[in-house]
């Protein structure tokens, strides 16, 4: 199945405790992207500035992944500085340069409008809904959100989420958006608002998933060393997205490997800084570490 992510690519200049990096590629399509494309055929609906390097776009490319739409704007690139404290689940933004995806309107070329999938990655809920109009009628629809969103553009949002079967957020995003503090009570108020299952993301504690009659848990990957975690919940989202897409079957089995999937991906994600880790992969570690995984939890 073919997948369409929208959202951004970006330059991150990023700080942890282990070291610091300066304009690294970044942005939530981006690593979503190239964490799917392990599994399915991606193609990206974003917006760079004119210095946006070739080579990483052919990076992209040489991960099978279309670029066809990421257009090329007048101006500059989307920048993200952040530094990260001793708890790398802390985190501070230093400076954020919108820069052209200040005015992005994703336009969907038509060789991608008959997608199977769609996941619509942290953007505006409204530029999201769009999207959705410019697509046919993909079988499964993903979402993620933000804070911001949550707090700014609540009705856009609500209404999006009647067309979503898959919402990702993290475990403060799930208590914003629900008014609940306890994650069980915030997912079933979140499933009240129309999506057919929801996935919160807990960092260190790993991955909960609901629906209206199940709930699945999963740890995160345990490692001696984590570096950088920008992108882990984006990677985790492509590499959930993507095992979905490459089996073709949605029932609660492939659903629960999927996220298993997804867990590993993010997991190699957070070992180095920007896509780096991402970048030296195959398949073969993929399906290693997925194996670990699996012997990890089995009892």
């Amino acid at each position: 199945m073919k997948i369409v992510v929208v959202g951004s690519v970006a330059f991150d200049n990023v700080e942890t405790p282990f070291g610091k990096v300066e304009n690294v590629l970044g942005g939530s399509a981006t690593f979503f992207s190239v964490a799917a494309s392990f599994f399915a055929p991606v193609s990206v609906v974003a917006v760079v500035g004119q210095d946006f390097p070739a080579s990483e776009l052919e990076f992209l490319r040489s991960r099978g992944i279309d670029t066809e739409g990421i257009e090329i704007a007048a101006g500059r690139t989307f920048r993200w500085t952040g530094r990260y404290h001793e708890d790398m689940n802390l985190r501070d933004t230093l400076d954020l340069q919108l820069n052209v995806f200040a005015d992005f309107q994703p336009k969907v070329p038509r060789s991608y409008r008959e997608a199977e999938i769609c996941f619509l990655s942290t953007i505006h809920p409204g530029l999201q809904k769009s999207v959705l109009g410019q697509l046919g009628k993909p079988r499964l629809v993903g979402a993620d959100t933000m804070t911001h969103w949550i707090q700014q553009t609540r009705g856009e949002l609500e209404a999006l989420l009647a067309d979503v079967e898959v919402l990702t957020v993290n475990d403060e995003e799930a208590r914003l958006l629900s008014g609940e503090r306890n994650v069980v009570h915030a997912a079933r108020k979140i499933l009240a608002l129309g999506p057919k299952s929801v996935l919160i993301k807990r960092g260190e504690y790993g991955v909960l998933h609901f629906s209206s009659d199940s709930i699945f848990a999963v740890p995160a990957f345990p490692l001696e060393q984590v570096f950088d975690p920008t992108g882990a919940g984006d990677a985790f989202a492509g590499g959930f997205i993507g095992s979905l897409a490459k089996s073709g079957d949605f029932a609660a089995p492939s659903v629960r490997r999927a996220i298993v999937y997804g867990s590993v991906m993010a997991s190699f994600a957070v070992e180095d800084f920007s896509l780096n880790r991402l970048r030296a992969l195959d398949g073969d570690d993929v399906e290693r570490r997925y194996r670990q995984f699996v012997a990890l939890t089995e009892f």
